[in-house]
């Protein structure tokens, strides 16, 4: 079973190369991830002595970031050095390596007293449906504390579910985000009647948020909830600056829609102002599963199905838990483990129908048993 089977480490040999470097590793070592490096020469170079220059010197210094990655114990796979548009090449590398997840620095530029986020960067996470990992200049890795907002659209649930697994990885602590925004004041509408619009309607959005937060396993885990008022890109940033926050995790399509080359308003807003380290996540996990479908032995089935169930799988442990019943559907605890996910999904009908199976399949072993000790107990 394997959550980040291989990340796509971007490499500008930049000031920040060396800091994107040691968190891939720190990332790769908790998750057991196998490295790919990849450095984009320009394609606008004439002169072939000074391309083929450029060439070997990048070619020597990614085989040399591979062996340092090596020797840490981390898996890392033949270096990428490849022409063209960066943000480009790299989000089509992704895809082509089959990475779960691409890690880059930020290459932030400084205007005035705060840091806003490289064009690269912000291409790349436009672009591509992989997530994407955005480590700051000169802040190692770290997860201490998580943010993840959300906004109970289908992206922002992938997020909690990524920031759940790795809050679980690093034990982290994690700060569930959902900001209410308010009416704003109109012509046809009073000061009064406006007040109760905006109470009833956070009432129903903290509602919502307990509704929303069922269908995860929070077990274990040391989180929290905050509900503010206001507009989400500000909420957000107040929220990393006051809480000391060390990585947003967020999706960036929200309910307001996006396409392929735009992320949504909020994240769209908030990862140029971030001052941490950021994950963006659209359509695909970067905490995706690797489940080895060839197995057949019914009992690491469901000691991996119980795994996944405390880790907030629940989808996939229903699989394997399946996938146990098709070896033997007299397997109790196959029944029992269905029982438990169904519960933790709030399908309770579904769950005791399970539970059910179970009582009555362990009555049946039961009485076999004392039928054979009566058995033999006459044949004696």
């Amino acid at each position: 079973m394997k959550f980040l089977e291989k990340i796509l480490v971007a490499q500008d040999f930049g000031k920040s190369s060396d800091n994107v470097v040691k968190s891939a590793i720190e990332l790769a070592k908790i998750f057991q991830s196998t490295i790919v490096l990849i450095h984009i020469l320009p394609d606008d170079i004439v002169n072939e002595k000074a391309k083929s220059l450029l060439n070997d010197t990048a070619l020597t210094k990614l085989i040399q970031t591979r062996d340092l990655i090596k020797n840490e114990g981390v898996k890392s796979e033949s270096p990428l050095l490849m022409v063209g548009n960066p943000h480009e090449t790299i989000v089509r590398a992704a895809v082509d390596v089959n990475a779960n997840m691409i890690l880059v620095g930020s290459g932030e530029t400084q205007k005035g007293d705060t840091f806003c986020l490289g064009t690269t960067a912000e291409r790349i996470i436009q672009k591509s449906e992989k997530p994407v990992f955005v480590i700051k200049e000169n802040v190692l890795l770290n997860a201490e504390h998580i943010l993840c907002p959300v906004d109970f659209s289908d992206a922002s649930k992938r997020a909690l579910k990524n920031a759940i697994a790795i809050a679980r990885r690093f034990k982290s602590e994690l700060t569930i985000l959902a900001v209410c925004e308010l009416q704003e004041s109109t012509w046809f509408t009073s000061e009064k009647i406006k007040e109760k619009e905006n109470e009833l309607r956070y009432k129903l959005h903290k509602e919502e948020l307990d509704s929303f937060l069922k269908g995860f396993n929070l077990r274990d885990l040391n989180w929290s909830k905050e509900v503010p008022r206001g507009r989400p890109s500000e909420e957000i940033l107040n929220t990393i600056s006051r809480k000391m926050i060390d990585l947003l995790i967020m999706g960036t399509a929200g309910r307001t829609g996006v396409n392929r080359m735009i992320m949504g308003s909020v994240t769209e807003k908030v990862i140029r102002e971030v001052p941490c380290s950021f994950l963006t996540l659209k359509s695909e996990d970067a905490v995706s599963l690797q489940l080895e479908t060839h197995i057949r032995d019914i009992e690491q089935l469901h000691t991996t199905a119980m795994e996944l169930i405390e880790d907030g799988f629940y989808d996939e442990a229903i699989d394997q838990l399946n996938a146990c019943l098709s070896i033997n559907d007299m397997y109790v605890p196959a029944h029992k483990g269905l029982a438990k996910v169904y519960d933790r999904l709030d399908q309770s009908n579904r769950a005791e129908v399970y539970r059910n199976h179970a009582r009555d399949l362990m009555d049946k072993v039961w009485y076999q048993k004392i039928e054979q000790e009566v058995r033999k107990l006459r044949g004696s």
